[in-house]
């Protein structure tokens, strides 16, 4: 992989029924149905309205036989109309339903922490050596006669590893990590290569943006130590509704979509499947606008570690850098000083333009020429202004920055000025690229500035800023340079309060600032046992003034404790029309009837959150 400079990872192909991917097809799009697998004709219209969104496979549950037999009748329902869209099964905890599911299905994804190992305890478990090597011989003696029905009816398989879903027994050796997913999933692969078995796509999912980044980037690499190419199929798991499942969706794959990364991506949003299809459409389309562009210099840093990146060392300027959280910036340059309580701005950009009023806990910034010196308010200067920076007393100066800006003189500068903070800039199709080997540059140099990242956007709808945004801003987080953010929309078609609520949304995606409540919420499929969306709604509409506070909303057990492990609530479908109640992985109360369950919930955080904002 070429650090600065955008093309796709040269994956292995891999037949799934009438749509390959990996080697040199397009990035594929796909969807998960949340209708239930035995109602044939409902399956059917789902499946149809994913299709004629735009979707490449179809993904349905199959939680037991029975379910896996009914594939065939989905099968025949679509193909009798002549769509011949892949139908992929999704399993777990049952082998056997596996091999059904081979025979009716042109894809079958399976989970390494339930394939074999015994279900979840989340207790600590001790192996010897000689144990912990008949467990994974367990596994080759029940996986290999799976394979071999694939082989037979020519089934793909994907290795679907959850962060929420880890075995005891890897947890044991490995705790909950990076490293115990990738190795949780390469026990797999190598019976898959010496079955000589080819037709494998791989996915490594959280609802942690951080741990799927630094999993996936782990993964290849040590696909690459064993020889391995097979394709990666991306996704943000419980990645919640709204503004903040599209956020979030966005930063994690568009991170490694924009390292080239990727085969066939999904959304996961808990909105009706065929939404997700548009949303994926504009991550890839975008992402692909860096194909062939014209070529970064870039020099990577001695000591950077693309797998397992820490934050950048700064200094403190102000309350930028060091070990503050990263800021954010608003724009006003049309003269809209309106802010919003809840997502207030650091700074204020005004360029040109004085403040009309000013808010006593915001700082603002002029351009450098306009700057009269007044408490509250920082110089902005540009790079062809160097000379000018000396004979500025401010505390504070923010200096715009392009790469190609970035020469001897302009290092020169810096070094006498420790005062200055970066408003990195570029116009560059692989912004991504230029902002990297600014970053670069001043570790190369031992330059320690902060660094600003400016990302300047002329969309009409919100979603589109929202995507690009956090696609831009994804990967510059997880390497650790972000000390700020600072978003311009041109033109008044969203209104500064969304632009400056889309950056603090990014930075919380990222886990590097928190501003409100974070709702880890399932997509739903068919294993969903209750109402997700309207559930959703109701939770949200109660605590979502609660910041800080993680709650998460699983429509079954699958992935439910695993997967709210940093969750300080969970809310969990445990039946049909019951839910059990989770306080961090401990479950507090079991099969309460659904009408019943928002309310204990909300019991729950109260008796336990004294010092919250009441509950409503």
């Amino acid at each position: 992989m070429d650090y600065f400079n955008y093309s796709r990872r040269k994956a292995s192909e891999v037949n799934v029924g009438a749509t390959p991917m990996g080697g040199t097809h397009p990035i594929r799009i796909q969807s998960m149905t949340n209708t239930v697998t035995m109602d044939t004709e409902a399956c059917v219209e789902q499946a149809k309205r994913i299709i004629e969104a735009g979707g490449e496979y179809v993904r349905l549950t199959t939680q037991g036989v029975r379910e896996a037999e009914n594939l065939k009748n989905i099968n025949i329902g679509l193909r009798s109309e002549g769509i011949d869209t892949p139908l992929i099964a999704d399993v777990h905890f049952n082998p056997n339903v596996a091999d059904v599911a081979a025979l009716y299905a042109e894809g079958v994804r399976i989970n390494p922490g339930n394939y074999v190992d015994a279900a979840r305890t989340f207790k600590q478990l001790d192996y010897t050596d000689e144990e912990y090597a008949a467990e994974i011989q367990k596994i080759r003696h029940r996986f290999v006669p799976f394979l071999n029905i694939c082989k037979a009816n020519h089934t793909a398989i994907r290795i679907g590893v959850n962060h929420g879903s880890l075995s005891d027994r890897i947890m044991s050796r490995y705790g909950d990590t990076p490293a115990g997913m990738v190795e949780s999933c390469m026990e797999f692969l190598r019976v898959c290569v010496d079955e000589h078995f080819t037709d494998v796509v791989i996915s490594i999912k959280a609802s942690n943006t951080v741990v799927m980044v630094k999993t996936v980037r782990l993964l290849v690499e040590q696909m690459e130590k064993e020889h391995m190419a097979f394709p990666l199929h991306l996704g943000v798991t419980e990645a919640g509704d709204g503004e903040d499942g599209r956020i979030k969706s966005a930063l994690g794959i568009g991170a490694l979509l924009c390292d080239g990364l990727g085969d066939t991506i999904r959304v996961s949003l808990s909105e009706a499947p065929e939404a997700e299809i548009p949303v994926a459409r504009k991550l890839v389309d975008y992402v692909l606008q860096r194909e062939g562009h014209p070529y970064i210099p870039g020099a990577e840093a001695p000591g950077f570690c693309y797998t397992n990146p820490t934050r950048r060392t700064t200094r403190a300027v102000g309350n930028i850098g060091g070990d503050h959280l990263p800021v954010v910036i608003s724009t006003r340059l049309e003269g809209n000083d309106e802010v919003s309580e809840q997502f207030k701005p650091d700074y204020i950009y005004c360029g040109q333009q004085h403040p009309a009023t000013q808010h006593p806990d915001i700082a603002y910034i002029v351009d450098a020429n306009v700057w009269e010196g007044k408490d509250g308010t920082w110089p902005a200067f540009n790079y062809q202004q160097l000379v000018q920076l000396h004979h500025c007393n401010a505390a504070i100066k923010f200096l715009f920055m392009p790469y190609m800006g970035l020469n001897e003189e302009a290092m020169a500068c810096l070094r006498l000025h420790p005062e200055v903070v970066l408003i990195a800039q570029s116009s560059h199709p692989n912004r991504l690229g230029e902002f990297r080997g600014i970053a670069h540059q001043l570790m190369n140099h031992g330059l320690t500035h902060p660094i600003v990242f400016f990302q300047y956007y002329e969309e009409k709808e919100l979603e589109n800023l929202q995507l690009k945004a956090a696609t831009d801003m994804g990967a510059l987080i997880f390497d650790g340079f972000c000390d700020g953010i600072m978003l311009y929309n041109s033109g008044s078609a969203i209104h500064d309060r969304k632009v400056d609520e889309t950056a603090f949304g990014i930075l919380q995606a990222g886990r590097v600032r928190t501003s409100k409540t974070e709702y880890i919420s399932c997509p739903g499929c068919g294993r969903t046992l209750y109402d997700l969306e309207s559930t959703i709604a109701r939770i949200k509409a109660a605590t979502s003034h609660l910041k800080g506070l993680k709650i998460g909303i699983m429509g079954c057990i699958v992935n439910g404790p695993g997967e709210m492990a940093d969750a300080d609530y969970g809310y969990v479908g445990a039946g049909r029309g019951k839910i059990s109640l989770y306080k961090k992985k401990e479950c507090i109360e079991k099969n309460i009837p659904e009408d019943q369950a928002v309310e204990k919930l909300l019991e729950l955080i109260r008796t336990h959150e004294p010092d919250e904002q009441a509950v409503d």
